[in-house]
C-alpha cells in the first residue's frame, strides 16, 4: 500500500515535469508507466506478500528504466 502511494506521488511529479520533455521521451515514459501499472495491479492481486513485494519491485524497476530512457532521449537532443 505504501508503495502505491509513493508511485502516485512520483507519477504526479512526473506529470508536472512532462511539459519539459520531448514528445518521444514523453511517449517512452508513458509506456513504461502503463507497464508498471499493469505489474502493480498484478501485485495487488498476489496471493502472498513475497510475490507482492517482488512484483512491486519489478514495477518500480520498469518505471525507473522508462524514466532513464526518456531522460537519455532528451539529453541526446
Amino acid at each position: 500500500m505504501r508503495k502505491t502511494i509513493l508511485m502516485t506521488a512520483v507519477a504526479t511529479a512526473a506529470l508536472a515535469l512532462a511539459g519539459c520533455q520531448s514528445k518521444e521521451a514523453d511517449a517512452v515514459e508513458d509506456n513504461a508507466e502503463a507497464q508498471a501499472d499493469v505489474i502493480d495491479n498484478m501485485a495487488d492481486n498476489a496471493t502472498n506478500e513475497a510475490t507482492e513485494d517482488a512484483l512491486e519491485n519489478k514495477a518500480d524497476a520498469v518505471e525507473n528504466a522508462g524514466e532513464a530512457k526518456a531522460d537519455a532521449i532528451d539529453e541526446a537532443k
